[in-house]
């Protein structure tokens, strides 16, 4: 055998485990959170086998259609964009600037999940207070790596496809922690598997 053909049939098998690889990781629909921005679509693959507890919840609180219209309330470049105070961050029905931000949902806080996933670029992790135990419904998409977070937050989940959408998200001062003056909004949340 030749050393084009030997190395012509290498190549096809390394191809092949790749895209064997690939299906092993096809996107589950009922676990694939779809958010509409205006910069487009954000698809954010959630992880049930790292934070089942807080994946349940978002789920629940996607269908209840809790975060359509919720502000980017803090948003820091080179870091991250969050969102998803239920409470007092929806931009289309009872906005509170001076609240943004302190505010969760009728749902019960969490008890933490956290895991050796490390936080990178794309990674959806659960924003809380002081207290581990007190994430709600706030998360947040890192726009970098951010080890000094890794086994201190929950990871949900990590971004698919749209994150030039996340990129495009309008940033706050970092003088001011992050806090965005008309801000940007999820415009519709839906889990894939409901997308009619």
């Amino acid at each position: 055998m030749s050393f084009t053909r030997r190395a012509f049939i290498a190549a096809s098998i390394v191809a092949l485990s790749f895209i064997g690889a690939g299906s092993a990781y096809a996107e589950d629909p009922e676990n694939t959170l779809l958010l509409q921005l205006k910069g487009g679509e954000v698809a954010i693959e959630l992880r049930p086998d790292l934070a089942p507890k807080h994946v349940e919840q978002i789920k629940t609180l996607v269908r209840e259609g809790a975060y359509d219209g919720v502000a980017f309330h803090r948003v820091i470049p080179g870091f991250m964009a969050q969102t998803g105070d239920v409470e007092y961050g929806n931009l289309d029905k009872g906005f509170s600037a001076a609240r943004v931000g302190t505010g969760g949902s009728k749902l019960p806080d969490l008890p933490a999940e956290f895991s050796s996933e490390p936080f990178v670029r794309g990674t959806v992790g659960m924003a809380r207070s002081q207290n581990p135990n007190s994430a709600n419904s706030q998360f947040f998409i890192m726009f970098d790596d951010g080890p000094f977070l890794n086994g201190q937050y929950t990871v949900v989940g990590k971004v698919i496809r749209g994150m030039e959408a996340v990129d495009a998200i309008k940033k706050g001062s970092e003088a001011n922690n992050g806090a965005v003056t008309n801000p940007d909004k999820i415009i519709k949340a839906v889990i894939e598997a409901d997308k009619k």
